[in-house]
């Protein structure tokens, strides 16, 4: 059993799966994080603003792919995804492209920086984490414990 965050504009004690006009780093999904910090900041985009804690109890039957690095295989994966390209994962984990790293991969997709000066600039960034919940199924391995406002300075 692992503690997850999710910061929102509400309170969300029964998660879904919505899809957004804008593609996501690891695709449509319910995304969380084990970094409270991050769900907060998340969660201040909004002018109420929530932390939703969990509690993820891992089901080795689900398909999991796990990156534990930034690497080349994590970028093809987010570039794909922020394509559009659908995978077949129940749950993504691993870090998340920023607001800065999000600059670059467009960048990089858009031919203005290379591989390498993307690797170059991301290296120097804090770390993050996600864990994206892709199917129905694979949110039946979180339960809602509560909610917490998060005061906006």
């Amino acid at each position: 059993m692992q503690i997850i965050y999710h910061g929102s504009y509400c309170k969300v004690s029964k998660p879904t799966i919505v899809k957004t006009k804008y593609a996501k780093d690891f695709g449509v999904g319910f995304y969380c994080t084990i970094l409270e910090e991050q769900a907060i900041k998340w969660a201040k985009k909004y002018a109420t603003s929530f932390v939703n804690i969990y509690e993820y109890h891992e089901n080795k039957n689900l398909k999991i792919k796990e990156f534990t690095l930034m690497s080349e295989e994590w970028l093809d994966f987010i570039i794909d995804s922020r394509l559009g390209k659908k995978h077949d994962y129940d749950i993504v984990i691993g870090a998340m492209a920023d607001d800065q790293i999000y600059n670059y991969v467009t960048d990089l997709i858009d031919g203005v920086i290379t591989r390498e000066a993307f690797w170059e600039l991301a290296k120097f960034k804090h770390p993050t984490h996600q864990i994206a919940f892709c199917t129905l199924k694979s949110l039946e391995c979180i339960k809602f414990i509560e909610a917490k406002m998060v005061k906006n300075d």
